[in-house]
């Protein structure tokens, strides 16, 4: 791979922008949702689950931004955004994930990796991904707050639109931007994988982190630039072969 493409320049205010846009679209996805009649016959029962499910994992990729310092360059904003983001994805504690995805990025595709399980195994793969990650209070805290919005909200939205894509959204987040690009230990810089250059298929997969050796190539750039540097790469790609 070629050397380093750090596209590094003031996140300020997009960062703070995007952020938001992203919390206000799952917000309102939400409340709409919770609203809908549930009808499994109905494409826009799966249509709305699918959305949802994308918007929790912007969430999550939110908090993830949150903990490289690209959301606001006012650290103390920045990190309330990030811990926002994360509570509001199935109530993830910012402050347990940040140490732990900062080892990640140190100790990639090794045995301190906590974001890696040398078996290559899918499921127990997702299994530590997920005891990682996951902890008794979350649960305590979302059993709460379902008996608490079933007063007010149908609980089979609750369970279809709340509960659900969340629980896919780990899927998502875990296959694309964790199983697929570190399986197998990839012999880079980096030990990571990258999808093929596809702007559209990438935002949709998991926000362009599916360009995995791009972000761990450049951290220091927001997932809502991580496509510039795809492109870089590309282009270097091809005058390389071409000469």
């Amino acid at each position: 791979m070629s050397n380093p493409i750090i596209i590094k320049k003031n996140v300020d205010p997009k960062g703070i922008l995007i952020a938001f846009g992203v919390i206000a679209l799952w917000f309102s996805s939400l409340i709409v949702l919770l609203r809908l009649n549930v009808d499994f016959s109905s494409p826009w029962t799966y249509l709305g689950i699918l959305v949802q499910t994308h918007l929790y994992t912007g969430l999550f990729i939110t908090a993830h931004d949150a903990m490289h310092g690209l959301v606001s360059s006012r650290k103390k904003t920045n990190h309330a955004i990030g811990w926002l983001a994360a509570i509001l994805f199935s109530y993830n504690f910012y402050w347990k994930l940040f140490p732990k995805h900062h080892e990640h990025h140190r100790h990639v595709a090794t045995e301190l990796d906590p974001d890696y399980h040398a078996s290559g195994n899918f499921f127990l793969w997702y299994w530590r991904f997920i005891t990682t990650y996951v902890n008794w209070w979350q649960f305590i805290l979302m059993a709460i707050t379902f008996n608490l919005l079933k007063l007010v909200v149908p609980q089979e939205n609750l369970i279809v639109f709340w509960m659900l894509p969340a629980v896919l959204s780990t899927l998502q987040l875990f296959y694309f931007g964790t199983y697929l690009p570190h399986k197998g230990q990839p012999e880079n810089t980096h030990h990571s994988r990258t999808q093929s250059k596809n702007h559209v298929w990438a935002f949709i997969s998991c926000y362009f982190f599916g360009y995995h050796y791009e972000h761990h190539d450049s951290p220091g750039t927001p997932w809502w630039r991580l496509w510039r540097v795809k492109e870089r790469q590309f282009e270097e790609k091809k005058i390389t072969s071409s000469h």
